[in-house]
């Protein structure tokens, strides 16, 4: 199962990549998160880890698997039955604006039943992601 949502943001992509990658600060801009504890001091980097607090969700330690430098990061979570993977892309576009694209995709023998129940939330959650990452971006 795979969910996705994008948005447009009045703001350069250095601007976005750094709020986007500050992800001990995402409680202060997106609802889908209450609390967010780094594995590790420093910037995110490939192997750096995360543990969210999600409402209606378990808590879960996600794992940076890509990382390209102001361009995107994936990360990954592992529960029984069920690996889901976050992707996050900060693309330019003309006139200093960034266009977001967050996706989560679901496999494993679980999926499809933990797709079915949780997906409106999992949509809900990735909209208010790019929402909030855009008014944050956006006001400077």
């Amino acid at each position: 199962m795979r969910f996705e949502a994008g948005t447009e943001i009045a703001a350069e992509p250095p601007r976005v990549w750094a709020v986007l990658v500050d992800v001990q600060r995402w409680p202060e801009w997106t609802a889908s998160v209450r609390r967010v504890q780094r594995g590790e001091p420093g910037p995110l980097t490939v192997g750096a880890t995360a543990r969210l607090d999600q409402p209606k969700l378990r808590p879960a330690v996600w794992r940076v698997t890509e990382l390209t430098e102001e361009q995107a990061f994936t990360w990954v979570s592992d529960t029984p039955g069920v690996r889901t993977r976050a992707e996050h892309r900060v693309l330019p576009l003309p006139g200093g604006r960034t266009r977001v694209e967050l996706a989560i995709a679901q496999s494993g023998p679980l999926a499809g039943p933990v797709g079915w129940l949780y997906g409106n939330l999992l949509h809900r959650y990735l909209r208010l992601e790019a929402d909030g990452l855009r008014r944050r971006c956006e006001r400077g």
